[in-house]
C-alpha cells in the first residue's frame, strides 16, 4: 500500500501557511522532505513534524524547545519521560504567561492613572479656555497678557 505524501504547496495550503514558513522549518531541521528531482515530497512524519512544530508556536513556545519537544518523540523513551517533560515545559510557559499578564496589568494600571490625569488637566485647559473667552467678550481683558492675572486677581476675591 503507498504511503500518502504531499507536496509544500498542498501542506502549506493545508496549514495556512507560506511554503517560505515550511522551508524554514526544513532549515531548522523539524521536517526533512525527500526529494524527486527539484521536487519536496513530505511523508506523513514531516506533516506531523510541521504540526507539532506550528502547535508550539501558537503556544509561544521558542524554537528551541519546539525542536526538543518533536525530537522527543523520535528517540528511544518511554512516554512517562516524555509527558513528564512536557508537562516541565508547558507549566515554565505557563509561570512565564501569568508574569506577563502581571506586568501587562501592572501597565496598564499605570496607562490609566496616567489617562486620567490628562483627561483631568484637559478639562482645567478647556474651563481656563473659556474663562479667557467669556473675559474677553465682556471687555475685561483688554491686553491677553494681563487676562490671566486678572482672572486669577478676581477668583482669589
Amino acid at each position: 500500500m503507498k504511503q500518502k505524501t504531499w507536496t509544500i504547496s498542498e501542506l502549506a495550503n493545508e496549514f495556512s501557511i507560506t511554503p517560505r514558513t515550511i522551508r524554514f522549518y526544513e532549515d531548522q531541521g523539524i521536517v526533512s522532505p525527500t526529494r524527486d528531482g527539484l521536487t519536496r515530497i513530505y511523508h506523513a512524519r514531516d506533516r506531523t513534524r510541521l504540526k507539532l512544530a506550528l502547535r508550539g508556536k501558537r503556544l509561544g513556545l521558542p524554537l528551541s524547545e519546539i525542536l526538543s519537544l518533536i525530537n522527543m518523540y523520535d528517540g528511544p523513551g518511554g512516554t512517562v519521560a516524555q509527558l513528564h517533560h512536557y508537562m516541565e515545559v508547558l507549566n515554565q510557559h505557563r509561570h512565564t504567561l501569568e508574569q506577563q499578564r502581571r506586568d501587562l496589568e501592572q501597565t496598564l494600571s499605570e496607562i490609566e492613572v496616567q489617562r486620567q490625569r490628562c483627561e483631568a488637566l484637559l478639562a482645567q485647559r478647556l474651563q481656563d479656555e473659556g474663562a479667557e473667552a467669556a473675559d474677553s467678550a465682556s471687555g475685561l481683558a483688554g491686553d491677553h497678557t494681563i487676562a490671566p492675572a486678572t482672572r486669577s486677581v478676581r477668583n482669589l476675591g
